[in-house]
């Protein structure tokens, strides 16, 4: 089973960044991992933003398509979300998500807040 622990939430103005990290760990190969950010806002369904696969293919919810960048460094098993021109609307707590067709697992991790505001 893979741990997540992410990293890098915090307050910030509408307009500016954050740069999310997730430090996955366990008895694991990352490189056979997809990784992926969701986030839920208070009173919704947690809503998966933004995956990469293991060969690094990137894909976005529309809701954050040009303005988020995931990435993913599998020396440090370490996935990264850049969020950039942020917007009320991107408050939420966010999580780390890992998923293995090979090992049929699909992991979630503690999550950490994003609050967008003035």
């Amino acid at each position: 089973q893979v741990q997540l622990v992410e990293s890098g939430g915090g307050l910030v103005q509408p307009g500016g960044s954050l740069r999310l990290s997730c430090a996955a760990s366990g008895s694991i190969f990352f490189s056979n991992y997809a990784m992926g950010w969701g986030r839920q806002a208070p009173g919704k369904q947690r809503e998966l933003v933004a995956t990469v696969t293991s060969g690094g293919s990137a894909n976005y919810a529309d809701s954050v398509k040009g303005r988020f960048t995931i990435s993913r460094d599998n020396a440090k098993n370490t996935v990264y979300l850049q969020m950039s021109s942020l917007k009320p609307e991107d408050t939420a707590v966010y999580y780390c998500n890992a998923r293995s067709s090979l090992y049929g697992t699909d992991d979630w991790g503690q999550g950490t807040q994003v609050t967008v505001s003035s």
